[in-house]
């Protein structure tokens, strides 16, 4: 999982609430059983004007020119900024998983459903709560000056503007440090990779009939 320290980027608008996790990878999409390759169909239904299914050449199929991130003052973006009550619906991992392969590294809206939010952090994926005003006020400067950039802090816990001015914004202190070294519950158990190669030693001592291949098994 890479590190999240400070990250500076283009922002995107998404003005809606309630975008669900169907919305930002439809269901259709959820078949594969890697962990790559939602990028492409990332909010599959608004970005395209055909219906959209997997093994499909999307280079080949016509692009919703109203849809903003079809809009070229936002390619490349990195930073969404959304409404309230983003992520809600069904509990897929996939929706942070669409939103990294895309090239988003961070998510700031005022509020969040539970899951999709837990499901952010455990990817490496930044989900910023600021408040209703505080959204508006960055929606108003997006949708007003072209290249509109925000710097995220994640060390400080403030977003910066270009002009100066921060929000600040909580993170769990937990949630932060794993953020800040790149670790995903994977990693925060190989951090004990010694302690349990050397449990698994002790127990065979003690249980060696545990080590026994049963007959069979392997042939």
């Amino acid at each position: 999982m890479d590190a999240f320290t400070v990250h500076k980027g283009l922002v995107a608008p998404m003005d809606r609430d309630n975008v669900d996790t169907d919305l930002i990878i439809p269901k259709q999409f959820l078949k594969s059983i890697k962990r790559s390759g939602f990028g492409p169909n990332l909010f599959d239904e608004l970005r395209y004007l055909d219906h959209g299914e997997p093994g499909m050449d999307n280079s080949k199929r016509p692009l919703n020119p109203d849809f903003v991130l079809n809009q070229p003052r936002y390619k490349g973006a990195s930073i969404l900024l959304a409404r309230k009550n983003f992520g809600c619906g069904s509990s897929r991992e996939h929706a942070p998983w669409a939103l990294q392969q895309f090239g988003f590294r961070a998510v700031i809206a005022p509020s969040y459903a539970d899951i999709f939010y837990n499901n952010c952090f455990k990817n490496g994926f930044l989900p910023i709560v600021l408040t209703e005003f505080e959204v508006a006020r960055l929606f108003d400067e997006v949708q007003g000056f072209n290249g509109y950039e925000l710097t995220i802090d994640l060390p400080e816990q403030v977003v910066r503007t270009g002009d100066g001015r921060a929000f600040p914004f909580v993170v769990d202190a937990f949630r932060k440090e794993n953020l800040l070294k790149g670790l995903d519950e994977i990693g925060l158990t190989l951090k004990h990779a010694d302690k349990i190669r050397t449990f698994e030693a002790e127990r065979l001592a003690r249980h060696p009939w545990l080590n026994v291949q049963p007959v069979g098994v392997g042939r």
